[in-house]
């Protein structure tokens, strides 16, 4: 006697399971343009890496003799696989099951898939397609009951945040609880044209007045600009291989540290391109993006969140091979001026850099926080002190390079001050409480309208000023470490990085 038969059943199921939510929703799905759950977890994973669990949970029909027909499997698809070779917990909603509604799940199913990623200290990986929320109203007639709001897991979902890489992917209309699980991570993706994310979607949103299609109440071109996600991609292909390149510049978990690379670019490359690479003309913008590529390992720079908060930008990159965290400010994007959206998206970033204890380089060119009236009414202030006491609050390896003006509140921010300053100045550095030219005129307003030629006295007092600006000036108080050659920031952030990484393998 053997348990074949046994055996026989659970293939059986194992089958069902893997047709979803059947052939013609699952033609349906393809032919919106998307793929279905399994081909989803395969695309991003490392190939024959998944180990399913739970495969076979779901709903069973019986005969009248309590005999196993029919399988209609959970819409929630999860396991342990690889990306890189490194183990992740690689999870995907099945929208070909009731819409990926969590009426059609099993709720221990979805809180031992966030579980089991803190518990073994392994990324997350959430691929998000439907509501996740209680499904239908007229489910509640099925039910006969409705029930007091409460999301089983959710306190494993902040654990996750709080202890292993946690990235998001929306595939489709992700609404309620969908949505709040794509926000709930440190990277999140939408696929244009394909996702939408919503608190609630249109016919909800026509109740109220709002007559809005999907991609008009809750498209990528809203939320990859408003800063509730972080990156716009056009296709699931890229989207994999998108989340799959920034889990490769973290830890699997806070108390790991991140992986070095073999690299071969030199040490001690020296770019002649960034003599000229910030302009004499205080106003002239410049790319600081140029200035990235020239500095950190070739290749090796991954932006996120470029089209939120766009005076400044987060990044990861290499140095020799070591991950760092990169913030710089963007001078073609309000002079790089912090504004609410800037700041939050710099206090999100340090803290992220913190937790995952990356070092810092910041690329410094601020003439502060923005000013005038919708940086009034925006928070500005709140928000900008919020970033700075992130940044000295963080605890990691810090280095700054100043590129050119760094002043006012939103200047001083580019490091703790109060910590050891591991920073160099370019020869276009300028600084100060607040830019010359905004002050001049007011500072010496009685004496150039006292001067028999105003026009003369003010460029006169220019000139003067201009000498007692020079950083030259500030290096002889040693109120800044030292001023460099640009072409020496590669060589000198390489060995920040790794005097950092010794400092960080030894915690």
């Amino acid at each position: 006697m053997t348990w074949k038969p046994e055996l026989e059943e659970l293939a059986e199921r194992q089958r069902l399971a893997e047709k979803m939510g059947g052939e013609e929703k699952v033609s349906r799905q393809h032919g919106r343009g998307k793929l279905d759950a399994r081909a989803r977890i395969a695309g991003i994973v490392d190939e024959g890496s998944f180990r399913e669990v739970g495969k076979i949970a779901g709903r069973g029909t019986y005969n009248d003799k309590a005999e196993f027909e029919d399988f209609s499997p959970s819409n929630l698809i999860f396991g342990r696989a690889n990306i890189e070779g490194r183990p992740v917990v690689a999870s995907a909603d099945d929208f070909t099951v009731r819409g990926g509604a969590a009426d059609a799940a099993l709720h221990r199913k979805f809180v031992q898939c966030e579980k089991m990623a803190h518990t073994l200290g392994i990324p997350m990986i959430r691929m998000i397609d439907g509501t996740g929320g209680g499904g239908s109203v007229k489910s509640l007639e099925d039910m006969g009951f409705t029930y007091v709001p409460a999301v089983p897991g959710w306190d494993d979902i902040m654990k996750n945040q709080d202890t292993v890489p946690v990235v998001a992917l929306a595939l489709g209309p992700t609404a309620g609880m969908g949505a709040a699980r794509t926000v709930a991570s440190h990277y999140s993706i939408m696929v244009r044209g394909l996702s939408q994310l919503f608190a609630a979607g249109p016919a909800v949103a026509a109740a109220i007045g709002d007559t809005l299609s999907k991609e008009e109440l809750g498209g990528s071109d809203i939320h990859t600009t408003n800063g509730v996600v972080d990156e716009e991609v056009s296709s699931e292909q890229e989207a994999f291989a998108t989340a799959r390149r920034f889990l490769s510049y973290l830890p699997s978990n806070v108390n790991q540290r991140a992986a070095r690379i073999a690299c071969d670019d030199p040490v001690d490359r020296c770019d002649d391109s960034l003599l000229s690479a910030v302009p004499r003309e205080d106003k002239q913008v410049y790319s600081m993006r140029k200035i990235m590529e020239s500095v950190f390992d070739r290749g090796s720079v991954f932006e996120m969140g470029k089209r939120w908060g766009r005076a400044a930008i987060t990044a990861f990159a290499r140095l020799d091979g070591y991950p760092v965290a990169v913030l710089a400010n963007d001078p073609s994007f309000l002079g790089g001026s912090w504004e609410a959206k800037s700041s939050e998206k710099v206090e999100r970033f340090a803290k992220m850099a913190d937790q995952f204890r990356l070092p810092v380089v910041h690329l410094v060119d601020n003439p502060g926080f923005m000013i005038g009236e919708d940086a009034e009414k925006t928070g500005t202030i709140r928000y900008g002190v919020q970033a700075m006491n992130a940044v000295y609050r963080a605890t990691i390896p810090w280095a700054s390079i100043i590129v050119r003006r760094a002043y006012g509140i939103a200047g001083s921010a580019m490091s703790n001050a109060e910590n050891f300053q591991y920073r160099f100045a370019w020869p276009s550095g300028d600084w100060g409480s607040l830019p010359i030219a905004g002050g001049l005129e007011v500072a010496y307003k009685a004496d150039i309208e006292a001067a028999e030629d105003p026009a003369a006295r003010l460029e006169e007092i220019k000139a003067r000023l201009n000498q007692v600006t020079s950083p030259f000036r500030t290096a002889e108080h040693f109120s800044v470490e030292d001023i460099i050659d640009p072409r020496d920031t590669r060589p000198l952030l390489c060995e920040f990085a790794d005097l950092a990484w010794r400092r960080l393998d030894a915690e």
